[in-house]
């Protein structure tokens, strides 16, 4: 079992054990063995001395480095070397044995060990007092006694889970779930942020956050969401904001699971974005939370009685910027999340005006330059949003014009757009200084702004075309 470690660190760690009460392989390292995956760290529970286990094994392998990891009531600590983790972790509240240790577990596919010499043949040697082998076989969650209790965290470690393994919570644990989401706002939001994480990593995220909701789990960490739930919208549209945006999260991993079938023509750039993991929890971020400012913008007293959610975008990203800093999210990710949610609605605007004819330049332009690297990003957003509205009023062909959009605009990104944005600069602003007799100031970005714009529309190619026309541009201005 403990092959996918260096031998080196298997020796290490069993010389440290002579020295110390029985280690017993637990947790997330002993359940992914048994289920055929390789764990991420390796577990290891002690019933005393966790840390002097830890300076122990550093002394043995002549380096590494300690984390400690505990907190006053519970002792651990991390062993890093040669990018290998050893987690140490001593007998919670009192426990004397590895049995009743067990029982303090958060569910019982967790609440399993065996002893590090019996490591090779686990299933032998099991120990598991609740009965947690037959859950991890028919994949079941099952919480152990107390296990909310006494860390409420552990309520939404059970939906990532739910989420990482495809398992299912039993009605006891989803009782126990409404009994006590309100605990939750006792954990730090650090460790909310990083369970919140590792389901938006995942295909099921849309299922697991819509369980969430109907334990009332999910008010609880982001209640902005509840505002959505029964709003009426407009006839796009045949859900409710809330369960929109659940539904939009899920069709987008359908668009992220068969590009091709979305982007024709430019369905590798689509496939490139999507490579990255990251871009891929951003996007799962965005489809949840991009109508997330149509509750405070609803309005059916005006147009006639129709629906609207004026501004709701920019308003999304405004309510948006306070759940990522209450969530402690990076501010790169924070601001790339928000983008998008700002975005959201510039494909289906340019949808429209393409109806009626061709799209300026200009509109082009603006597009690619606020999107950035983000623009395949937004049209599977897009997409996903358009396959998740199926009102009567929606265009038949939404998505295949969403499609032949993105092609013309990144058509033209390639070909004017990065041209003009990362070519060779043909004005710069001591050109605006020395041959204009300019002062520094706004002044000069608009100009160069709107120079951008004449060599997207190809009226500007040369460094004497850009100089006559800053030139007409001045006198004009004056």
């Amino acid at each position: 079992m403990t092959h996918f470690l260096p031998q080196a660190l298997m020796r290490a760690v069993a010389l440290v054990e002579k020295h110390h009460f029985p280690f017993y392989i637990t947790g997330g390292t002993l359940r992914d063995r048994l289920l055929g995956r390789n764990p991420a760290d390796f577990d290891i529970t002690v019933k005393e001395g966790a840390l002097q286990c830890c300076r122990d094994l550093l002394h043995v392998l002549h380096g590494g480095a300690l984390v400690k990891l505990g907190t006053d009531t519970e002792e651990a600590a991390r062993v890093v070397w040669q990018g290998n983790c050893i987690d140490f972790s001593a007998f919670r509240k009192g426990a004397q044995t590895i049995e009743e240790e067990l029982h303090h577990r958060d569910f019982s596919i967790n609440a399993l060990a065996v002893e590090l010499r019996h490591s090779h043949e686990p299933c032998a040697h099991l120990i598991d007092p609740l009965g947690g082998l037959w859950d991890l076989r028919e994949g079941i969650l099952r919480c152990c006694p107390e296990a909310f209790a006494d860390d409420p965290l552990r309520m939404l470690r059970g939906y990532r889970l739910r989420a990482e393994l495809g398992f299912t919570m039993d009605n006891e644990c989803i009782t126990m779930v409404r009994q006590h989401c309100k605990e939750i706002r006792k954990s730090a939001m650090e460790r909310v942020h990083y369970e919140l994480d590792r389901i938006m990593s995942t295909a099921s995220a849309a299922e697991v956050f819509k369980d969430m909701a109907g334990t009332g789990l999910l008010w609880e960490i982001l209640p902005e969401l509840e505002e959505g739930v029964g709003l009426e919208q407009p006839g796009y549209h045949h859900e409710d904001v809330f369960h929109h945006s659940i539904l939009a999260l899920q069709c987008l991993d359908r668009v992220m699971a068969e590009p091709n079938r979305y982007f024709a023509e430019h369905a590798e750039t689509v496939t490139d974005y999507l490579g990255d993991d990251a871009r891929r929890r951003r996007l799962r971020w965005s489809a949840l939370f991009h109508d997330l400012g149509k509750p405070s913008t609803f309005s059916s007293g005006t147009m006639g009685g129709r629906i609207t959610f004026y501004n709701h975008d920019r308003v999304g990203r405004e309510i948006f910027a306070d759940i990522a800093r209450r969530l402690r999210m990076s501010r790169v990710e924070a601001e790339r999340i928000g983008l998008l949610i700002e975005m959201h609605m510039h494909p289906f605007h340019l949808s429209n005006v393409r109806r009626k004819g061709r799209l300026s330049r200009r509109a082009l332009l603006r597009i690619c330059k606020k999107a950035g690297n983000e623009l395949p990003g937004l049209f599977v957003l897009a997409m996903a949003d358009s396959l998740a509205g199926q009102g009567e009023l929606k265009p038949a062909d939404m998505e295949q014009e969403l499609s032949c959009l993105f092609d013309e605009i990144k058509t033209a990104d390639e070909k004017l757009v990065q041209p003009a944005l990362h070519g060779e600069k043909l004005v710069t602003g001591n050109d605006l200084i020395g041959i204009f007799h300019l002062s520094p100031g706004p002044y000069f970005r608009e100009i160069l702004d709107e120079l951008e714009v004449a060599r997207v529309e190809e009226k500007v190619r040369t460094r004497e075309d850009a100089l006559s026309w800053v030139g007409n541009y001045i006198e004009n201005d004056n």
